[in-house]
């Protein structure tokens, strides 16, 4: 077929005749990019501050040289101050909080194993869903949404189904949901099972200590509390753990998420050198690393009582506007994320696409199981202040009062 040469914009492009191909002009690509500035107070990401954002804009250098080690021992480090843990397994993960849930599950489940889920709300099911791609025989306990279990009906289910690992996620972002961990780690011990907790929605915002609380696997997000771009998990492993990853019958299903591999870049594994295994985003950790520094300065204690007294200050003022919470035991309330039961006779995707355009905030409807059924306010890190509470009041209000209500 005979070429047709086209010029577009001072650049030169080649096509077949045949082709039917849409031509983008470069002209868009000339302009400078433009993102704008928004109030992130969904379930995340939220809003990155700028030491952090300056720190993700320092010179790029070689994920093998010495200077990245040193910044990944930093992370290392703060990781385990954050987790209140000492496990020298302790890493990020070059992605979101799905790899780390991927990166727990398919180096500590082999085919034909049993897992049991607990699912009260979407977490539990994306875990079950991981488990059942690789071959794992799955089983779940259910709650509503907005519930949560109690030792008894984990017990009883652990005790039914005898699995190698049990998933439960600490902060349900889905439902709103902060679960009690006291005493499940143990119960896991007493059935030889790994406990494994997600924490990506409440760390550094709920009172959480990995190993007092027999946590053999426990990861979280850098998009939430920790208010750093999305793109790295941290993640760590219990003894327990590394006993059962390290003498596998196979090997796990994912070479990316391998962790033999992972420990050594990590300098985890007591090797004297470390071998190439995937290119870490540098500027990620970068990133990763000043936010650790903000959490440290702040004190993790400090930062969970600030989100604890947030929450309560914006949950009383939803309650004098007539508004309802979905989680009804004040105990059992995520102080990140708050679920707000959807206003009776609105439709909740008008409200949320009122307050993003009139008052360039975001606030988000539900997620999974709880679609439809609330509206999802995060604060977050930085984010997580009364004057951000007051706004987030002024832009509901604002809302209720022009959005259109029905009157069925």
């Amino acid at each position: 077929t005979l070429p047709s040469i086209r010029l577009v914009s001072s650049a030169l492009i080649v096509l077949p005749l045949t082709l039917n191909v849409r031509i983008l002009t470069i002209q868009h690509y000339l302009k400078p990019l433009s993102v704008p500035h928004r109030h992130m107070f969904g379930p995340g990401p939220s809003n990155v501050p700028p030491r952090i954002l300056e720190a993700g804009a320092n010179p790029v250098i070689g994920h093998m040289h010495p200077e990245i080690f040193e910044i990944m021992s930093d992370i290392k480090s703060g990781v385990q101050y954050m987790f209140q843990t000492q496990n020298s397994m302790t890493l990020a993960v070059s992605g979101t909080g799905h790899t780390a849930m991927e990166c727990a599950i398919f180096n500590t489940v082999e085919p034909g194993e049993n897992v049991l889920t607990a699912v009260n709300g979407i977490w539990g099911e994306r875990a079950a869903e991981m488990a059942e791609r690789i071959g794992a025989r799955i089983n779940t306990i259910v709650a509503p949404p907005g519930g949560f279990f109690t030792n008894v009906e984990i017990e009883q289910a652990l005790s039914k189904y005898r699995p190698v690992l049990f998933f439960l996620a600490h902060g349900e972002s889905s439902t709103g949901v902060l679960h009690p961990l006291d005493g499940i780690g143990q119960l896991c011990h007493k059935y030889n099972c790994l406990f494994l907790v997600d924490s990506v929605a409440s760390m550094g915002g709920a009172p959480l200590y990995m190993d007092q609380q027999g946590i053999d696997i426990l990861y979280t997000g850098s998009q939430k509390v920790l208010n750093a771009p999305p793109g790295t998990a941290p993640i760590s492993f219990s003894e327990r753990a590394c006993q059962k990853i390290f003498n596998r019958r196979t090997k796990p299903v994912s070479f990316f998420l391998d962790l033999s591999w992972l420990a050594n870049y990590w300098g985890c594994d007591g090797k004297p050198s470390r071998i190439y295994h995937h290119t870490g985003p540098v500027s990620a950790f970068y990133s990763l690393r000043e936010s650790l520094a903000v959490l440290v300065e702040e004190g993790v204690e400090k930062s969970w009582e600030r989100h604890q007294q947030v929450a309560e200050y914006f949950h009383a003022g939803l309650e004098s506007m007539g508004l309802k919470l979905f989680v009804k035991e004040k105990k059992a309330r995520l102080p990140t994320v708050t679920t707000i039961v959807a206003p009776h006779g609105y439709d909740w995707k008008e409200i949320t696409t009122y307050i993003m355009k009139t008052h360039n905030l975001e606030i988000s409807g539900g997620l999974g199981p709880s679609v439809g059924m609330v509206l999802r306010v995060g604060l977050m890190g930085c984010n997580s202040s009364k004057a951000n509470v007051d706004m987030v009041l002024a832009a509901l209000k604002d809302a209720l009062k022009h959005c259109h209500k029905s009157k069925v």
